[in-house]
């Protein structure tokens, strides 16, 4: 049973190694949960899954090799055990809903069917009133008409299950899943770097404890509470070919806003030249010189640019080329001073990465940024994250 469990693991993507299994199967002769489906959920999840992306592809192979969903050729269903319904049961359901289920005969019959049913059925079935499958109205499965059932994985058909096996927690973590402002948080997750600062406000236990040892009575230790160290610089284009992506740079925003102390913003066009601006309102007459910003934050800070860097090539590659007034230096210029002065630095473009080769200042822009150009997705932003970390 736990070898193909394994299996699917690793061809949904997720890498269950050797070791991860053993310790599993350690923990469970161990008895270190109770013996509920719930608990070995949680057990399994935090055994095999170490990235939060992979959590709804983890949720989707539990439920095919553990509760009872259609199997790949070949596999053999999984017995559920009577001891972990019993449980559940209990668990969720009143005395009113229990008194119900005489319906069809007391519990411990329901539940002596089920068994014998899940020993004696080969195969998958659809239709009819007595095996476990799909349709029909057979207690058991799902999609079928029965009004106090057991379903058992798949899809239900009129709300009366008394207990249902396929649940999914996890729905919009999959790293394969549309943006948003929760999804941007978990790929920001990755720049992480904490560090202790300000007063002593929080409890230190382990020197706590190692004070009172070596003292003889309690001796309270605190420590400054952790903080993410990382800075940010964060570039936004706003404008003309920009304002179909402006609901997901607004969630990038906020994410960022939410998930970084230290972050400064700024609002370019196109391509950045001697002026910047925090306020769109006042573009053109509360502007920030770039050499200001240059100077007053310092090389630690990590930079990133997002825009579809689409423009005509001279926008970037002569003096005069902007659209908005005339810039005594080129584009080119401006970006190649501020990723030397920041070389911890990435661009991330919404526009779909397979136009990118079309557009001639995408490429430009590519260039500048030494190939740091990163899809504005979720795989696009974390591998943005993990080359901005790299850059430590």
């Amino acid at each position: 049973m736990f070898f193909s469990f394994v299996d699917e693991l690793r061809s949904a993507g997720i890498n269950a190694s050797m070791k991860e299994h053993l310790i599993l199967l350690e923990a469970l002769d161990a008895e270190v949960i109770a013996s509920r489906p719930e608990d070995f959920y949680y057990l399994a999840r935090a055994t095999f899954v170490k990235d939060e992306g992979l959590l709804d592809r983890f949720d989707q192979v539990f439920g095919k090799v553990f509760n009872g969903l259609e199997a790949a050729h070949g596999m053999e269903a999984v017995p559920v055990p009577e001891e972990w319904l019993r449980k559940v049961a209990e668990l969720y359901l009143t005395p009113e809903q229990m008194e119900e289920i005489k319906a069809l005969g007391s519990w411990d019959e329901i539940m002596e069917t089920l068994k014998k049913r899940l020993e004696e059925q080969q195969g998958r079935h659809q239709g009819g009133s007595k095996w476990i499958g799909t349709g029909g109205t057979s207690p058991y499965g799902n999609g079928g008409y029965n009004p106090e059932g057991v379903r058992i994985g798949g899809e239900g058909g009129r709300g009366r299950a008394i207990k249902v096996w396929d649940k999914r927690e996890f729905r919009n973590l999959d790293s394969a899943r549309e943006l948003g402002t929760r999804n941007i948080k978990v790929a920001l997750r990755r720049l992480r770097r904490f560090a202790r600062e300000g007063a002593a406000e929080e409890l230190d236990m382990d020197s706590t404890i190692d004070g009172t040892a070596r003292r003889g009575w309690l001796d309270i230790q605190m420590r400054p509470e952790r903080h993410n160290a990382v800075k940010l610089l964060l570039f936004l284009d706003v404008g003309g070919s920009m304002d179909p992506h402006i609901r997901v740079c607004e969630e990038l925003f906020s994410a960022a806003t939410s998930e970084f102390k230290n972050l400064e913003f700024f609002y370019f066009h196109n391509c950045l030249y001697e002026g910047v601006w925090k306020d769109n309102r006042r573009r053109f007459t509360q502007r920030t010189p770039t050499w200001d910003v240059l100077h007053k934050y310092g090389h630690d800070y990590k930079l990133v640019f997002v825009g579809d860097a689409s423009m005509s090539p001279y926008e970037i590659s002569h003096p005069g080329g902007s659209v908005e007034h005339f810039n005594e230096e080129s584009g080119a210029v401006w970006m190649q001073r501020i990723t030397n002065t920041y070389p911890s630095a990435v661009w991330l473009n919404p526009m779909d990465e397979k136009y990118w080769g079309y557009s001639q200042s995408v490429r430009l822009i590519q260039e500048l940024m030494q190939g740091r150009m990163f899809p504005l997705t979720l795989h696009g932003l974390d591998e943005a994250m993990r080359s901005l970390r790299r850059k430590n």
